[in-house]
């Protein structure tokens, strides 16, 4: 079966904030100040419905199989944007999905007109952090915009 690639959907909404939901708890990092207790976690298609932003979701046999965005957060400056919460399920790590979710926020985002993608994680997502690395995300010193997720301790930014 094909894994397929498409935008979110609004009966995507408690199968993926179910699946983000069920990676904070695999890594530990369900706690305040996260993705985790973002209300807007809940309600996604809700969230990536306002200009310039787009949630993609891989989904395989009608199995959701994991997400990423590009969002205008709130205090970013002209032309950034961030890469927000991009989840995969275990069993769909390690085979090219992230990379092609990545690829297709790198295209959207350029195609919105963002020249810096800016992105907060967890030492604790060590695969998912290697991948921004290989991909051109640089670590930078402290937080950009307004994301409400201030218990993230890595950042970085990547030019696009």
């Amino acid at each position: 079966m094909e894994v397929l690639i498409r935008p979110i959907e609004k009966k995507d909404n408690p199968v993926l904030a179910g699946l983000i939901k069920t990676v904070f708890r695999e890594f530990k990092i369900d706690k305040p100040g996260t993705v985790y207790t973002d209300p807007t976690t809940n309600d996604l298609f809700n969230l990536f419905t306002i200009p310039c932003s787009v949630y993609w979701v891989a989904e395989e046999d009608g199995k959701l199989l994991g997400g990423c965005g590009i969002y205008p957060t709130v205090g970013l400056m002209e032309n950034y944007a961030e890469l927000v919460k991009f989840y995969l399920l275990p069993e769909s790590r390690g085979k090219g999905i992230g990379k092609a979710l990545l690829s297709k926020c790198f295209i959207s985002a350029v195609t919105f007109g963002y020249e810096y993608l800016y992105l907060e994680s967890f030492p604790e997502l060590v695969a998912a952090v290697s991948m921004y690395e290989k991909s051109g995300f640089k670590h930078i010193d402290k937080p950009l915009g307004n994301s409400g997720h201030y218990a993230c301790t890595i950042l970085m930014l990547k030019i696009l």
